[in-house]
């Protein structure tokens, strides 16, 4: 544990745990799990229960605060919020090409396949347990970190006071094929949403389809910018102000120059920052695993696809953007996957993940959860959402159109205190 630091109206400090890579054999191998605590400086001497945030993604580290605003600002008037870098996230034994290049494939895959929900919310017991012993905490997750913390009621109610979800109640029953099949739809929706706010947005990108098809270019990070890869984009568009940067960077694509049209590098830089597959690559690498439960996710997104052959991108017809799904190709395109191709098809092919969720055990549940479902999110289906919230006992929903799925961090200060307020008993209205 390191001495306090001072950020703008929040004082931190940093937690780092070693834990056991498996928790079948915890006198195996460990990895280190790093935490951030904030407290508002006027509670720092005195004993808040803790509020634990489980990040989205997966295979992002925890939000690096700057000051005392957003969700955390109305956290820290009455916790202590703990930032968990979710095991291969952040300072937490992060996963990359270079951290597994000593392994081979097989080797690679076994160790990823430790890196999943049930995994994380082991940690977060054995966390609990350094830091209060056997008092309970409040969790917090947004996105997959709402998947965690479906999980953490699962298999650990014990530890719980109470839970918060922003836009992540996964299914508890239905396959990776069933969850796409729903989100596909929902990214049909956001293209239109998309390209009727942005007349020429189409003819926009449908240019710089043609130029790329037509030229090899090399974005920023050094791969052939392809078709494909601009369709990824898409992932903004889900987004409250997400479609904007997208449109404005297709303003900019392409330039004129005395040898003729070129891609202008502005773009070539900046396309790279919307995207984050060379940076976190647990994300390509086990996002399809979160739906699994005794069964293979065998590239569940790219299989589905080819039902909606309107994402297939030929010259007569509209050009789509597409989600948040991941695909094979990903790594023969990304550099930085590369080195992970074969352990990337190893976990597609896994059959045997363990079950997440039992849903007779969360029928029982007895821990309150307020849970905030965005009906126009276009990563975690709605329609599903709600068929889960009605199976899990004590929780109590705020559904919503007002925010897309980042809500949280556009207006997290409301979002958290209406869903404390609904677990203190408020109505919903």
């Amino acid at each position: 544990m390191s001495d306090l630091q001072r950020l703008a109206g929040i004082h931190c400090r940093k937690h780092f745990f070693s834990l056991p890579l498996d928790h079948q054999a915890p006198d195996g191998e460990c990895i280190t799990v790093f935490a951030r605590e904030l407290v508002a400086p006027e509670h720092k001497d005195s004993q808040q229960p803790y509020l634990v945030y489980f990040q989205g993604g997966p295979g992002f580290g925890a939000v690096r605060p700057a000051a005392n605003g957003g969700w955390i600002k109305r956290a820290l008037q009455e916790y202590r919020v703990l930032l968990l870098d979710q095991r291969g996230t952040g300072l937490s034994s992060p996963i990359n090409y270079a951290s597994l290049a000593h392994l081979d494939s097989q080797a690679q895959a076994d160790y990823l396949s430790h890196f999943r929900a049930d995994s994380i919310i082991q940690d977060a017991e054995l966390i609990r347990a350094q830091l209060i012993g056997d008092e309970k905490w409040s969790i917090l997750g947004q996105s997959f970190g709402g998947f965690c913390v479906l999980k953490y009621l699962n298999d650990a109610p014990h530890g719980l006071h109470e839970a918060y979800i922003t836009g992540g109640i996964p299914s508890l029953t239905r396959s990776a094929d069933e969850v796409y099949q729903a989100t596909y739809k929902r990214v049909l929706a956001k293209n239109q949403d998309f390209f009727a706010r942005f007349p020429d947005a189409q003819a926009l990108v449908k240019r710089l389809a043609a130029y790329l098809q037509q030229n090899e270019v090399r974005i920023a990070t050094g791969e052939r910018l392809t078709v494909e890869m601009l369709q990824l984009l898409g992932i903004n568009i889900g987004m409250e102000q997400g479609g904007e940067p997208v449109y404005y960077l297709l303003e900019q694509a392409l330039i004129e120059t005395a040898q003729g049209t070129q891609v202008n590098p502005l773009f070539l830089a900046h396309f790279c920052q919307l995207l984050d597959f060379n940076t976190n690559p647990i994300f390509a690498l086990l996002h399809e695993s979160i739906y699994c439960q005794q069964d293979a996710s065998s590239w569940a997104a790219h299989r589905v696809r080819q039902s909606y052959d309107e994402f297939n991108y030929q010259t007569d017809k509209p050009f789509l953007f597409t989600g948040e799904m991941v695909y094979p190709w990903f790594f023969d395109q990304f550099t930085n996957l590369k080195p992970l191709k074969h352990a990337a098809h190893l976990l597609a092919d896994k059959a045997d993940w363990p079950m997440l969720y039992d849903p007779a055990k969360l029928a029982d549940n007895q821990v309150p959860v307020a849970a905030a479902i965005y009906s126009e999110d276009m990563f975690v289906e709605m329609n599903y959402s709600l068929e889960t919230a009605a199976q899990v006992g004590n929780l109590r929903y705020w559904l919503t159109s007002e925010y897309e799925h980042n809500g949280i961090r556009m207006d997290g200060e409301h979002i958290l205190d209406r869903l404390i307020g609904i677990n203190r008993g408020e109505r919903l209205r």
